[in-house]
């Protein structure tokens, strides 16, 4: 149990202060301790006067509230605390990095065969829009999870490192949809980044990166062989969400591919499925089939997840403030009784 209140680890007493400087001030507390010569009374024989153990300790809870009093307020000024500190924790679920495809070509909307796609910041059916949309009911579903948001376009950039708060995790998502698209798509750096997300981590679980893109990317042979070193040294799986662009057929299929985005992202899909770590996709068309896409992730990845939560600094800089008001009323109460005793 805590000195403050609480459970926590052992080092639960440890204290830290945010304006040390403060504590120089500490000696001041012995003040009350010094006798002044206000105090001294003459009289012809000490011997002569009675014992009087009710004043003296009356007199010795006075001077003892006022060293409590000084030093109390002398530790709230130097704002004490409690370190932040790592908290075991045992779930089920999974660390996942969430990499999101931040290219221009996301701002592109999600219509029908026979369509034809238009690029509108406010449209609903913005790929963008609707990746952020099912990604944000993924976290909302799977609170056990870590997640660690990184998006890219022509370099990557971390939005939320790992964390588990729900809030942190949803604001990131949310920043996803604020500005327009970047140019470039250097899908092989974004990924050596979510890889260097798990780098002197514990393994502690199942880990996956989730990769949320429309594709047309390359990535070139030094960039792929530090990829899959880089998957088996971590123990990573892949799930990529393909946003399919509208009227291009599955990566799969048999028929060649003849327009260069698809051939980027048939190039893309055959080597990630040469990766020595577990590797699925998610092709979608349809703001459904993204919905779709999240649902089946949703179900997977739900192993038990040993893991660290960070707990915040703990302020108690409100205990001393009340420890000092408690000894300032006991010095008013010795005030008063003080007084009443001399007009007597």
């Amino acid at each position: 149990m805590s000195l403050f209140g609480g459970s926590a680890p052992a080092l639960d007493l440890a204290l830290d202060f945010a304006q040390p400087w403060a504590l120089l001030l500490l000696p001041l507390a012995l003040l009350p301790l010094l006798r002044h010569r206000a105090e001294e009374l003459t009289f012809s024989s000490l011997p002569w006067l009675p014992q009087d153990r009710v004043g003296r300790w009356v007199e010795r809870v006075g001077r003892a509230a006022a060293v409590l009093a000084i030093a109390s307020i002398v530790l709230a000024l130097a704002e004490p605390g409690r370190p932040e500190w790592d908290v075991p924790r045992i779930g089920r679920g999974a660390e996942i990095v969430v990499l999101f495809d931040s290219s221009l070509s996301m701002d592109d909307e999600m219509v029908a065969k026979g369509q034809h796609p238009k690029r509108r910041r406010d449209s609903p059916l913005r790929k963008r829009n609707i990746a952020r949309e099912a990604l944000s009911r993924l976290v909302e579903r799977r609170p056990a999870d870590r997640y660690s948001l990184l998006m890219f376009g022509a370099a990557p950039f971390r939005v939320t490192p790992f964390s588990q708060s729900p809030e942190v995790i949803q604001a990131g998502i949310a920043a996803a949809g604020i500005s327009n698209g970047l140019p470039g798509t250097d899908l092989g750096r974004g990924l050596v980044a979510a890889i260097s997300q798990f780098d002197g981590r514990a393994y502690s679980g199942s880990r996956v990166i989730l990769l949320v893109s429309d594709g047309a990317a390359e990535i070139d042979d030094t960039t792929r062989a530090i990829i899959r070193d880089g998957m088996a040294r971590n123990r990573i799986a892949l799930d990529w969400i393909y946003l399919r662009s509208v009227n291009w057929p599955r990566l799969d299929s048999e028929k060649e591919p003849e327009a260069v985005g698809l051939i980027k992202d048939v190039a893309m899909h055959r080597f990630f499925k040469t990766l020595p770590t577990t590797y699925k996709v998610f092709e979608a068309e349809s703001p459904d089939g993204v919905n779709q896409a999240v649902a089946e992730i949703e179900r997977q990845q739900n192993l038990p997840l040993e893991y660290l939560e960070r707990v915040p600094r703990r302020d108690f800089t409100h205990v001393f403030y009340w420890l000092a008001i408690v000894a300032c009323t006991v010095l008013l109460g010795h005030r008063a009784l003080t007084v009443r005793s001399f007009a007597a």
